[in-house]
Parts: C-alpha cells; sequence; structure tokens
C-alpha cells in the first residue's frame, strides 16, 4: 500500500511558516518535510532536493521579491525546484512569494504594486474557470483573503490562467500548469504570524492601521478557515493521487 503523502515545503524565513496550512496538511495525513534554505550553507544548488522524490511541494511566503536572487541565494534554486516540479506535473502550490516565484520561474513578470501595498482582508473574485479547476471548483464561491503584501504579479507567464482576481484586477488564484498553483492571499496565517509582521514592519502603507488589520483578522478566523481550509483539502486529494501512482 502507498504511504501518506510527502510534502516538501520551503519556507523562507521564520515568521512565515506553514502555520495553518502546515496543521491542516498534517491533520489530513500528510507528511511534511519542511526546508529553510536560508539557514543552510554551502552552493545555493544544493540547498534543496529534488521535487520529484515528493507527492507534492508547497512553496511559501517571504518578505524577499521574487527576483531578489543576488541577496537571497536560495531564490534561483528555489525556482529551478518549482521549473522542475511543474515540468513533472508535482502538485504544487505556491502562496504570497511562493506564488509570485512561480510566475517568475515560468516566464511571468513581478514588480511592486503601483497601487501600494495591500493589508488585510480582501475579497476573492473568481473568475469562470474557477468551478471546474481541481483546486479551486468547491471555494469558487464569495469569500475573503488574508493579504499582506507589496509585490504582485502583473504579467502571467505563457499558458497561466487566472482563477480569481482581487477587486482591483490583480492575480490572486492562479493555476501554472496541469497541476501547479499559486495563491497571492494567505490561507495559512493566523492572528499570531500577522502580528509578528505587523510588528517588525517597516515597509509603509498609506491609511492602513495594521493593529486594526490584525483585530479584524483575528475576528474573522472562522470565516477564513471555513474558506481556505477546503483549498488544502483539495490540494491533499490531488497529492494523494500522485502518492498511489
Amino acid at each position: 500500500m502507498p504511504g501518506p503523502p510527502r510534502v516538501l515545503v520551503v519556507q523562507h524565513e521564520d515568521d512565515c511558516p506553514p502555520a495553518l496550512v502546515g496543521t491542516w496538511l498534517t491533520e489530513a495525513g500528510c507528511e511534511l518535510d519542511v526546508h529553510r534554505p536560508y539557514t543552510a550553507t554551502g552552493e545555493p544548488g544544493a540547498l534543496l532536493p529534488d521535487p520529484t522524490a515528493y507527492d507534492a511541494v508547497l512553496v511559501l511566503g517571504g518578505s524577499m521579491g521574487a527576483d531578489d536572487d543576488a541577496d537571497h541565494a536560495w531564490l534561483g534554486p528555489t525556482k529551478q525546484l518549482l521549473r522542475d516540479a511543474v515540468g513533472a506535473e508535482v502538485p504544487t502550490l505556491g502562496i504570497c512569494l511562493g506564488h509570485q516565484l512561480l510566475a517568475s520561474a515560468l516566464g511571468g513578470r513581478v514588480q511592486v504594486n503601483p497601487r501600494g501595498r495591500t493589508v488585510g482582508l480582501v475579497p476573492v473574485e473568481w473568475t469562470g474557470e474557477a468551478s471546474s479547476d481541481p483546486l479551486t471548483g468547491a471555494l469558487a464561491t464569495p469569500r475573503r483573503g488574508v493579504h499582506w503584501n507589496n509585490d504582485v504579479v502583473t504579467d502571467l507567464p505563457p499558458g497561466a490562467l487566472a482563477l480569481a482576481r482581487t477587486p482591483q484586477g490583480d492575480a490572486e488564484v492562479v493555476r501554472y500548469g496541469p497541476a501547479a498553483w499559486g495563491v497571492q492571499l494567505h490561507p495559512e496565517v493566523d492572528a499570531g504570524v500577522v502580528a509578528r509582521w505587523a510588528a517588525s514592519d517597516d515597509k509603509s502603507a498609506p491609511g492602513v492601521d495594521t493593529a486594526a488589520e490584525v483585530a479584524r483578522i483575528d475576528a474573522a478566523r472562522s470565516e477564513l478557515d471555513d474558506a481556505w481550509r477546503p483549498l488544502v483539502s483539495s490540494f491533499v486529494a490531488i497529492a494523494g493521487g500522485r502518492a498511489e501512482r
């Protein structure tokens, strides 16, 4: 019998852990192998494993830019890992920076949002294709997600499909390949994670009271759990299909 799905998790900094998504994956029977290449030494190319040895890949968020390869030695290898995973159709999910890394790795463009930072709860506006997608089919109803981002994907890579956008038209959920998706929102965070972001935040967000946004996110906990736990359930089902091969 096949074992539980093994999920490779790439974490970019201490304050961006798998958090709720990690809990939901574990509760669904997955085994997580969390790699923190920012703590590693040695050649950048040796910082990360072969994604095809896993049943799924999860790439988390971080405060760095998707193309800051010169400042963060593991970002280039992470993008190669994503290209390898997408090419081998290993089920892959990128969150915030992970979503942006997928876009950059596959030929898209990531830039600072010209409208400024997006912080707090944002409505998700689904496209017509979302209801038939294997990841988002169970999600394509009105819901909100947590944002804490300065950059956005401004140009999708060839063949990518937007499944949801923000009210301002930014890419919110994207399918990058037959088994690869990115989400700009943060389904994984609870108020504790966001409170740490607010406390260490050195970027301006005109007109945004970050403490008030943390409180709003905390008050919406049940809504957010109900909204985004099904995303993880769908991802586990997709990963389980690979584990059974």
